[in-house]
């Protein structure tokens, strides 16, 4: 089966099972700060990670949960090194990973929680083998929310429309993923994020289509108007790290109009609050094709061919492009 449509079915399934698992965490352990109740039943294992100024605790119950230290140590550290490839820095200075197990093969579903320390629980199927954590996207996916503010609830869009769009930048630029699966994504993901009959907008639309890749197609305008102002000098990348320097992680509580004030003051643009502002309470659609056309993006027979003499052929590549600090 195609790997882009296992990522939009495993990304919709993803979001179902966060919501449960929140559901169920906050009736069952509303004083679980550590988010690590479930595990009681068993002998916990805890894994210490330093990466770079960051602690990362690894909780589990080796007896439960599949794969060997050095697997799951690897999946949360290449995921740790994306996400501080894109920001400059790690999100936050301690965070917990809680690994449960559940049924299935691989990586099944994650939720971000911002207690006083970070706690990230991923669930991971009992029939997971050494080669499904390389593949997974979750992780990263989560460690993502670390570096934003969590926002009121109308406004969930941006925070997982954030992680939708920033995880596959940051791993190619982490060199853990190639820039033309960053845009296949994009290109079979982004469809499912334009307004539909009866859209109210990003704020009052909170279907799975418009709340991730809704959120996402927010993102990517945003990248492609604040690098078109300023000559390629500055990206979306460079506003998401005037927020998390201001001060805005996961463990604040920010109005949205903030954070997005907070990344174009980065930028010395207006651009986050101009596509809010459209975008907030009216549906908007894109012509997706124009779009690729113009960053030089083509799907031939299923597989993505960059034309480096379109418009904005340099904007695409300085998307997926290390930073150069």
């Amino acid at each position: 089966m195609h790997i882009g449509s296992n990522l939009l079915r495993s990304r919709q399934g993803m979001f179902v099972a966060a919501l449960t698992s929140l559901i169920a965490g906050c009736a069952a352990h509303p004083s679980d700060p550590a988010g690590v109740a479930p595990l009681q039943a068993y002998k916990q294992r805890t894994l210490e990670l330093h990466i770079y100024d960051s602690l990362i605790k690894i909780i589990s119950a080796p007896r439960e949960t599949p794969g060997a230290q050095a697997d799951l140590q690897l999946w949360v550290s290449n995921a740790a090194q994306a996400v501080d490839t894109y920001y400059g820095r790690f999100p936050v200075r301690n965070v917990n990973v809680v690994i449960e197990t559940t049924e299935g093969q691989g990586p099944q579903s994650g939720t971000t929680f911002g207690f006083a320390t970070p706690t990230i629980r991923m669930s991971v199927g009992r029939a997971t083998v050494a080669e499904d954590f390389p593949r997974d996207w979750m992780m990263t996916h989560e460690m993502v929310h670390l570096a934003f503010p969590r926002v009121p609830q109308e406004h969930h869009w941006i925070e997982e429309g954030l992680a939708t769009y920033v995880e596959p930048i940051a791993r190619a630029q982490a060199g853990q993923l190639p820039s033309q699966r960053v845009w296949l994504d994009l290109i079979e993901g982004l469809p499912h994020g334009l307004p539909r009959a009866g859209d109210r907008g990003l704020d009052f639309t909170p279907t799975w289509g418009r709340t991730y890749w809704g959120g996402a197609l927010f993102c990517l305008l945003a990248d492609v108007k604040i690098r078109e102002r300023t000559n390629n000098q500055y990206g979306l990348q460079d506003a998401l790290r005037g927020v998390l320097a201001g001060g805005g992680n996961i463990q604040t509580i920010w109005p949205i109009k903030l954070a997005l004030q907070t990344g174009d003051e980065a930028v010395g643009q207006t651009v986050l609050i101009e596509l809010y502002e459209q975008m907030r309470a009216a549906p908007v659609d894109v012509d997706l094709d124009a779009m690729w056309r113009a960053l030089g993006v083509k799907l031939v027979r299923r597989q993505v061919v960059f034309d480096d003499d379109a418009p904005l052929a340099a904007v695409r590549r300085a998307i997926t492009a290390p930073p150069h600090g």
